[in-house]
């Protein structure tokens, strides 16, 4: 069954009292064609479990639905959206389950057996240690299609030598393909956020890039870009490593390693 016969978003706005609200990084996206575009960025959705965080509405969700979705689990912390997407759950008859629990305090692994990918339009105020949590388990996702401002998005997908790339690009492309899906400007949003959207899709590597500890690595990366614009024999002094042994220039800064230069520091510690 496709959302065709279901109530326009607004409809469902104005019947539930979901006026966007602060606490919860509320912007709603309902532009039916944006919602599709980044349903279809996500791939085939027909055989694996769909995690979405923070639905709102419903947008995504109906887009991700009439995707193919086998099956759909909507995590959301506000009890008026939860009452909106339960309702929508009537429509899509067991294929949308609602869990109204913080994903801050959620091991979504657990959710669901078999393949798994997170869809999810994320509140930017926890979108970074969300995606730091599922990193460490990445190896438990077949994909993950997420929406953050575009100054994060673009960390993840920095290459070195670019301002933009820092710790957080490395921990990224160690587990993760990452790919640059569209931006959404501000406009698209109600009410409009302050920044520009941009949707990533990280594809988890068969193997990480290269082999290093996690704590280590984020220890290493920590130091170097903490003090980003210190040769690299300033901010790593405290790890007494020897970098010219691994054939990296001690006065070079961080944002000139490339991800495969991090492990091997790390992995001399």
């Amino acid at each position: 069954m496709s959302s065709d016969n279901l109530p326009p978003l607004r409809e469902t706005i104005a019947r539930f009292g979901l006026d966007a609200r602060k606490k919860f990084g509320q912007h709603f996206l309902l532009d039916l064609n944006l919602t599709a575009r980044i349903a279809r960025a996500a791939g085939d959705l027909s055989n694996c479990t769909v995690i979405e965080i923070g639905p709102g509405p419903g947008g995504l969700t109906r887009a991700l639905l009439d995707a193919g979705a086998k099956q759909l689990i909507a995590i959301e912390r506000d009890p008026r959206c939860v009452e909106a997407i339960e309702d929508l759950a009537t429509h899509y008859k067991g294929r949308l389950k609602v869990i109204d629990a913080d994903a801050l305090e959620l091991d979504i692994v657990k959710l669901a057996e078999g393949p798994k990918k997170i869809v999810a339009n994320l509140p930017y105020n926890v979108a970074t240690p969300l995606l730091i949590g599922w990193l460490r388990k990445i190896n438990q996702f077949d994909g993950l299609t997420l929406m953050f401002q575009k100054e994060v998005a673009d960390r993840l997908t920095a290459v070195p030598g670019n301002r933009t790339y820092g710790r957080l690009s490395v921990l990224t492309q160690w587990l993760c393909h990452t790919h640059h899906d569209f931006n959404i400007a501000r406009t698209a949003f109600t009410p409009p956020p302050k920044v520009e959207s941009t949707v990533v899709t990280l594809t988890p590597r068969s193997q990480p890039a290269a082999t290093a500890d996690w704590e280590k690595l984020e220890k290493v990366t920590a130091a170097a870009f903490g003090q980003r614009r210190k040769m690299l024999r300033a901010s790593l002094k405290a790890l007494d490593i020897d970098l010219e042994s691994l054939g990296i220039d001690p006065t070079a800064r961080a944002e000139t390693l490339n991800v495969e230069q991090f492990c091997a520091i790390a992995e001399k510690i």
